[in-house]
């Protein structure tokens, strides 16, 4: 017999502590005189989460779940629930769950910064900055709530409360490093206002501090770059690059069997196109990143006819659910064997189910994850009917938009761009396996090219529409004017009139760009001259 009392301190202690292990060792003993105590669920709940081990979170989500159905009026453990959905990427039920915890009124202000970060990865924006304003009149002196606000706000469009916000989060936190990253990302810097001396002073006091190098000097490169000043803005995204490299080891070997496996597992073109969910509502926009992908999502979704659901990860997590496997699918060898059982109609009704309510208001929707094309084979069979539209760029131009851009650290997708050898070897493998989709999807994904899209949007809008089967709409000439969110630090460029600056952007880079266009030429990708 424990002594229930005494076990409940010890709990509570090691809870106190981020003793996780502890936490759920006390928790079990507990559980077993106690199986309906609201606290010790709540408690081993987050305890599994925070493991951070995916193998912990059906048990941190059983836990959490009973919490929240013995206390439903507790906000704090509604908010941990909806947390530990959108970790395991249920963005609808996180969603729900988060309005839930919306309408107790939380009155914490770490709370409401939960909240806020689980609208933010299940796309519902306004939702997001509300919780992220709330959190900071609570809390004003909360330097990580006012970075995750301006985050909200720059979203939204609102260039100059973001800019205020991110410089109180660094009057209050000057080590804040994404706050500066996220100042020089806000708007084209000019010699009258940007940000460089203070960055360089900082680099200068904290070099050995790996964040800083990383964002600092990735900032430092943007400002740089702005102000024409490219050789210091190689130089700057050169060092903090490496810097991200040496906090995030990758060997190119990795991708490369994974382009491989994808390869190997659809041999020929499918016959069997029926097998899928017959729904025509979705429409795939993938790509390279920085190709493009966001101002085509902006000018399809200025229709009225189509809503943009941001970049979903519904498909991929969906699919590896239906695998079956608890490793990355991707890191599988033969994919066709973990992927033989599969119920494509199933998998095509559950992905499209899980977008709801974000694609739930026009007759189509926008999925813009740039790499579904890691899975468009899938797809292609998931959903028979759906629109696979694929951005394509010049090649030196994506290599350096790569380069040049951080993107997001916790993703697996992105450990190429670290290395420009690294990026190029991995553009060529995009240009083989989108040659290959075309020869096993043939008709299924309608390619279009960025400089013909801002060079003559019209035309290239028209055979998009058409592709799309949509009305032709003149809103979709002024992408600009589309008011809806839009979940990227460069938000302010897609809000402006469609330029064409951007082409050629690689010139300025050329005399450190020979390896890579030879790397590319050697491989038969032809590069401007």
């Amino acid at each position: 017999m424990i002594d229930s009392t005494r076990a409940y301190t010890k709990l509570v202690a090691a809870f106190n502590q981020n003793d996780w292990s502890r936490v759920q060792q006390r928790a079990v003993q507990l559980l077993t005189v106690a199986p309906n105590d609201a606290r010790v669920h709540f408690m081993v709940g987050v305890a599994c989460m925070q493991t951070q081990q995916w193998q912990q979170m059906p048990k941190a989500l059983e836990h959490l779940q009973k919490a929240t159905h013995l206390e439903p009026r507790r906000a704090d453990y509604v908010a941990q629930y909806a947390k530990a959905l959108a970790l395991t990427r249920r963005f609808r039920d996180a969603r729900l769950v988060a309005d839930r915890a919306m309408t107790l009124s939380p009155g914490d202000a770490q709370i409401l910064d939960t909240l806020g970060m689980v609208y933010r990865q299940a796309n519902a924006l306004m939702q997001s900055a509300n919780a992220f304003r709330r959190a900071v009149a609570l809390s004003p002196e909360a330097a990580i709530t006012r970075l995750n606000l301006a985050y909200a706000l720059n979203s939204l469009g609102d260039t100059e409360g973001a800019e205020q916000e991110l410089e109180a989060c660094i009057r209050l936190e000057p080590h804040r490093w994404y706050a500066h990253l996220l100042l020089a990302q806000l708007q084209r810097q000019t010699a009258e206002h940007n940000h460089i001396v203070r960055m360089y002073e900082l680099l200068q006091h904290h070099g050995d501090d790996p964040g800083a190098q990383l964002l600092l000097n990735i900032a430092l490169g943007k400002e740089c770059d702005d102000l024409a000043d490219y050789p210091a803005a190689f130089e700057y995204y050169t060092r903090g690059k490496a810097a991200g490299r040496r906090m995030r080891p990758y060997t190119f070997t990795r991708d490369e069997a994974m382009f491989d496996a994808l390869i190997r597992a659809f041999p020929g073109a499918d016959t069997d196109t029926a097998a899928g969910d017959p729904t025509r509502e979705p429409i795939f926009v993938i790509g390279m990143p920085r190709t493009g992908t966001t101002l085509l999502d902006r000018i399809l979704s200025s229709h009225p006819d189509v809503r943009s659901a941001g970049e979903l990860q519904n498909f991929p997590t969906l699919l590896q659910r239906a695998s079956g496997r608890s490793a990355a699918l991707l890191g599988e060898t033969d994919l066709v064997a973990r992927t033989r059982h599969i119920d494509w109609r199933q998998l095509g009704a559950a992905y499209l189910a899980s977008t709801r309510p974000v694609s739930g208001e026009t007759p189509r929707f926008i999925d813009k994850m740039p790499h579904n094309f890691l899975y468009a084979g899938w797809i292609a069979r998931a959903l028979p009917n759906a629109k696979i539209v694929c951005l394509r760029r010049d090649p030196l131009d994506t290599c350096i938009g790569n380069f040049r851009h951080l993107f997001e650290r916790s993703s697996g997708f992105y450990d190429y761009s670290f290395n420009l050898d690294d990026i190029g070897r991995y553009t060529i493998q995009f240009h083989r396996l989108l040659a290959h989709w075309r020869k096993v999807l043939p008709g299924r994904i309608h390619e279009v090219q960025y400089e013909a899209l801002v060079e003559n949007t019209e035309a290239t809008t028209r055979e998009l529409l058409a592709f799309c089967e949509l009305p032709w709409d003149d809103a979709c000439l002024r992408s600009e004017s589309n008011t809806a969110p839009v979940n990227t630090p460069n938000a302010w460029q897609v809000r402006t009139p469609i330029y064409q600056r951007a082409i050629g952007h690689w010139r300025h880079y050329e005399p450190q760009l020979r390896d890579l266009r030879r790397l590319l030429a050697g491989a038969g990708i032809g590069v401007a001259h």
